[in-house]
């Protein structure tokens, strides 16, 4: 069952949802979701320095990767096709009965902007900034200018509260984050070896 907006208020005042900094409920709070708004933090992909990722070698992704920090009153232009990680404003923690499910905003996604690519889901005991997997599917450059509204998170409850939380989970990768995180894909290999 998705969590209405009398029902998001009453998880947020009863501390079931916790959001720090507090949303402005009268601007952030949708009918069945809560917007989000665009941190400071980017990472980029040096491409012209990197000719591939490698996922097997941890070093071939944190290398690839530079870390931008925006001033608030400036803008992080998207160019076309551009692709970058950025964090919200906003952290986000979740009970162990309730999953999160970002999306990006049609007002945002108009502009030919995704917020996501395949990681909407935040699991039950999420705890820490969403890192937003940004690309510019649009022939325009785009200002993306930090503090704005860019994505949404409604919420679902689950059958039961599961057995293990996302933040208790062995090997949780990116629990606790407050900037984006670049891909630990490669932790998971080194866990079969």
């Amino acid at each position: 069952m998705i969590l209405s907006d009398r029902d998001i208020r009453r998880a947020l005042e009863a501390g079931r949802i916790k959001i720090d900094p507090a949303p402005d409920l009268d601007t952030q709070l949708g009918s069945v979701s809560v917007d989000f708004r665009l941190g400071t933090t980017f990472m980029v992909f040096e491409h012209s320095r990197h000719s591939y990722i490698d996922p097997r070698k941890p070093q071939s992704i944190g290398d690839a990767m530079r870390t931008l920090e925006v001033d608030p009153d400036e803008p992080f232009i998207m160019q076309p096709g551009d692709f970058a990680l950025a964090s919200t404003v906003e952290s986000l923690e979740l009970p162990d009965d309730l999953l999160g499910r970002l999306e990006g905003r049609s007002s945002i996604a108009r502009l030919g902007i995704t917020v996501h690519s395949t990681a909407a889901v935040f699991e039950p005991g999420w705890v820490g900034t969403a890192t937003m997997e940004l690309s510019n599917l649009g022939r325009m450059a785009v200002a993306l200018y930090p503090g704005m509204r860019i994505c949404a998170f409604s919420f679902e409850e689950v059958s039961s509260p599961v057995s293990v939380p996302y933040r208790a989970k062995r090997g949780n990768k990116y629990a606790g984050q407050v900037t984006p995180r670049a891909s630990l894909l490669s932790e998971e290999n080194r866990d079969r070896e």
